[in-house]
């Protein structure tokens, strides 16, 4: 039953993106960041779900009218330089044929975010993008919270497989889509849409703390701070986060305190070693070819010609790391400006919702990105998910909001006396957010 109903979104959704792609977009997100294919089907995980939504998005694109340039600013620009960084360094990678099919993946993902952002021109088209990757995650954050209060917090929280299968992968990609849930809850109308993202918010919370994610901990510390900042009624958010920490926090069982305890004593700790060991890897590896290694040198022959412990083999559990080895320092240069360029993006949105109040909704996008850049950029920092598409999405929505806002601006009538209508400064609403 769960194949056939599946099956029906999928073809029914592929066929009206041949005539509204911009809906075969929003597809493609569901698709990509929930993977309901292979969590809630059992024959549907065979099927080529993702080039059949792709397809029809692109044939949907070609036809339509209803789109315009996809470099929507200095981040896609990046984006556009970091995909064809690693078409260049592909050749040159340590294993080309086990490297192929990650670059054909990642490809595949940069590709469709461009197509994202060519079709999502309207407000209306960006907040249904925007409400698809909630409610994707969100629903494993409200089962997984459900989970661990249900099971007292003794049992790991993981996640449904593709990019986010661990419990390290999913708590990040949770922390990421919390202020995204506050920008919708900001813009909501209805008592009970706002009433239930604050209880989906702290459920969230609490699956990111049943995760027992170490890394995923310190990126929720470091959004849940950002998040205060960012507010306007900074002693009453304040107060409020105190107040959820206070709950949650002592519901945690000894043996959560135990290995959260291990941040602070490393040293001491086996697997925190094995990422330093491969971190090392990565440097010592960009240090000597220039190109880096590509895409599969998290293996033993390359930690036996490149680490310091050659015998205790682990992933990169960084996203920083993750790319210097296998594209070199070029390659870690543009994948950061990619984050750097969507905060600055962000906080041009504040600017703009400062100076008038009906552009206050992309004020609050651009808060919230921000967050969960933050987020993303200290989680990342022990994870690898450098080709993950949630951030890049974030980049997707504060690019697209920005072009709304320049075209607002571009329409708006020029008075006989002066050359353009002066902004007029008010003062911040009660769920508003100030300056970056």
């Amino acid at each position: 039953m769960r194949d056939l109903l599946l099956l029906a979104i999928i073809i029914g959704g592929s066929l009206v993106a041949l005539r509204r792609p911009w809906v075969g977009a929003v597809l493609w997100t569901w698709v990509s960041v929930m993977n309901p294919h292979e969590q809630f089907a059992w024959s549907a995980s065979t099927w080529p779900v993702a080039s059949i939504v792709a397809i029809s998005t692109l044939l949907g694109l070609l036809m339509t009218r209803d789109r315009q340039n996809p470099l929507l600013g200095p981040p896609a620009w990046a984006l556009l330089a970091f995909s064809i960084w690693i078409c260049v360094t592909l050749p040159f990678s340590i294993y080309l044929t086990e490297s192929l099919p990650l670059w054909e993946r990642s490809i595949k993902i940069y590709l469709m975010i461009f197509v994202t952002m060519s079709l999502l021109d309207t407000r209306r088209k960006l907040e249904w993008f925007i409400w698809t990757i909630v409610v994707s995650l969100g629903f494993y954050g409200l089962k997984g919270g459900v989970f661990t209060i249900t099971t007292g917090g003794n049992y790991r929280v993981w996640g449904p497989g593709g990019f986010i299968g661990g419990n390290n992968e999913l708590a990040l990609a949770l922390v990421m889509t919390i202020p995204l849930m506050r920008y919708l809850q900001m813009q909501a109308a209805r008592r009970w849409v706002r009433y239930g993202l604050g209880v989906a918010m702290v459920l969230t919370s609490i699956t990111v703390l049943g995760s027992q994610s170490r890394g995923a901990l310190l990126a929720l510390i470091a959004m849940a701070a950002t998040f205060w900042w960012k507010g306007d009624r900074k002693i009453i958010w304040g107060l409020a986060i105190v107040a959820v920490a206070s709950v949650i926090l002592p519901f945690m069982p000894d043996e959560w305190w135990d290995r959260m305890r291990t941040i602070g004593t490393y040293e001491e700790d086996s697997s925190a070693l094995g990422r330093i060991n491969a971190w090392w890897v990565a440097w010592n590896l960009a240090r000597d070819r220039f190109f880096g290694g590509g895409f599969m040198i998290w293996n033993e022959s390359v930690f036996r010609a490149y680490a310091p412990a050659p015998d205790d083999v682990h992933a990169a559990h960084s996203i920083y790391l993750q790319v210097l080895g296998e594209h070199g320092f070029i390659g870690l240069f543009l994948f950061m400006t990619i984050g750097i360029l969507t905060w600055l993006t962000a906080r041009r949105l504040i600017a703009a919702g400062t100076a008038a109040r009906e552009n206050k909704w992309a004020a609050d996008l651009g808060a919230m990105v921000q967050v969960s850049v933050i987020g993303y950029a200290v989680g990342g920092a022990f994870l690898s998910l450098a080709y993950f598409d949630l951030p890049y999405n974030m980049m997707v929505a504060v690019a697209c909001a920005s072009v709304l806002i320049r075209q607002r601006v571009g329409s708006a009538p020029v008075s006989a006396d002066r050359e353009a209508p002066q902004p007029r400064v008010v003062a911040p609403s009660v769920r508003g957010v100030n300056g970056s």
